[in-house]
């Protein structure tokens, strides 16, 4: 049977004018943008990202 991948995830807060900064940012790290949703408070959205976990 194939090794299935292990994930990590982080969930951050997007400033609404540097979102493609931040993302690009994260990107670089190896991060996966899975998606965003309006953040509790009903201002900053919330950016979900994942990416394979190091060994």
């Amino acid at each position: 049977m194939a090794d299935m991948t292990q994930w990590e995830y982080a969930t951050i807060p997007l400033i609404i004018h540097n979102t493609k900064g931040i993302l690009d940012q994260w990107g670089d790290d190896g991060w996966e943008l899975v998606t965003v949703l309006p953040g509790p408070d009903g201002n900053a959205p919330v950016a979900y990202l994942k990416r394979p976990k190091q060994a």
